[in-house]
């Protein structure tokens, strides 16, 4: 039996310079990062009305999207030694102490590796179709997509989350390497 190489394994056949992924099997997606609100921190009137906007979002999107959460462990190294250059510096002793121990607590947890981000993301599909006398080119089912991640935009901005386009080849390839590399995080130079 023949192993497959790792191109023959992952199902994209090209990725274009706007970011749309086409697969194997003649689909194409496009990834879409949303950055969440704190929900915990709003009221309940707040939260109902989010809760109404999300509902409206599931109803309004009448095609298939798949949902990603990416936790990734984070190195607080670079953090802990911007809060050491403050604490040497001259301040009220009450505000060292405060940051002296936030320092304890933010080593405490980089030393547990308890310490991660978590990135959110929508991939939605254009399925080309298989009618006879129906042509769909490449760029109809660009504009397709690029119609779907509008709507999508607009009802989670109504949520309060930041709705971003990953619109070029470079930032698509990172978000799959990091999806096929979880143990890793190598952000191309």
């Amino acid at each position: 039996m023949k192993q497959k190489t790792v191109q023959e394994w992952i199902p994209i056949d090209n990725i274009y310079d706007d970011g749309i992924i086409k697969l194997k099997n003649q689909n194409y997606i496009k990834i879409i990062k949303i950055v969440p609100i704190n929900y915990n921190l709003k009221s309940d009137l707040e939260k109902n009305a989010i809760l109404n906007s999300y509902k409206i979002f599931l109803k309004t999107c009448n095609f298939n999207i798949q949902i990603l959460i990416q936790s990734k462990k984070e190195d607080l190294q670079y953090h802990i030694s911007n809060i050491n250059k403050n604490i040497q510096k001259p301040q009220n002793q009450y505000l060292n102490n405060i940051a002296k121990n936030y320092l304890q607590y933010i080593q405490k947890l980089n030393l547990s590796k308890k310490s991660s981000t978590k990135e959110f993301y929508i991939i939605i599909e254009n399925e080309k179709s298989n009618e006879k006398n129906f042509i769909q080119t490449d760029e109809i089912i660009k504009n397709e997509l690029k119609e779907k991640f509008f709507k999508i935009k607009e009802c989670l901005a109504r949520c309060g989350n930041s709705v971003t386009e990953i619109s070029n080849k470079k930032e698509t390839i990172q978000i799959l390497y990091s999806f096929f590399n979880t143990r890793k995080n190598l952000y191309y130079e």
